[in-house]
């Protein structure tokens, strides 16, 4: 909808919540769970380069969520066959091969924006941010208006933040239509 180039990268929940208190059940994804995507992620990204890494995303994050997946290295290496990718990368999803690499691409994205936000961070020219947080996200014009918006309020100086309470939790395409084509 609009004349934008995109480039995605890599940022960890694993490592933006080290250190941090959580709730042991939280800990506990943060310190298995949490990494297997991600370590796979960026070895997808540095082998393919980013175009690449949104199919991939797009594929993993479809098994995740709207499907239900567990996250294991299975459903990494699933997802990687999704795309067209070579599964071996889930080998190493769970050894710290892909560790540094991946610290660095969370610290380049999450650094300019602080570490007391989330995902999705953006970033428009030297400015970022973090969301917008959508649900459900919108589609055509009004996708291209939203951003829009967001440019708008980004291109302030003195903008730092918009947020209210959720009321809804995600909201996502039936499973069957947002499987990713074998």
């Amino acid at each position: 909808m609009r004349d934008v180039d995109l480039a995605f990268h890599v940022m960890s929940l694993a490592v933006l919540n080290e250190g941090r208190t959580l709730d042991e059940d939280y800990q506990r994804r943060m310190s298995t769970e949490a990494w297997y995507g991600a370590r796979a992620a960026i070895a997808v990204e540095e082998r393919y380069g980013s175009a690449v890494l949104l199919d991939f995303y797009t594929a993993l994050g479809t098994r995740y969520h709207p499907l239900a997946e567990p996250r294991t290295p299975e459903t990494v290496r699933a997802a990687l066959a999704d795309v067209g990718l070579d599964e071996t990368i889930a080998d190493d999803c769970t050894t710290t091969k892909w560790d540094a690499a991946l610290r660095a691409s969370h610290h380049a994205g999450m650094d300019p924006v602080g570490m007391d936000v989330g995902t999705p961070v953006i970033r428009i020219g030297d400015v970022s941010i973090f969301g917008p947080v959508l649900s459900p996200a919108p589609t055509g014009e009004a996708a291209g208006a939203l951003f829009d918006g967001v440019v708008g309020v980004m291109s302030y100086p003195g903008f730092f933040e918009l947020k209210r309470t959720r009321t809804v939790g995600p909201i996502f395409a039936a499973p069957e239509s947002v499987r990713p084509p074998r």
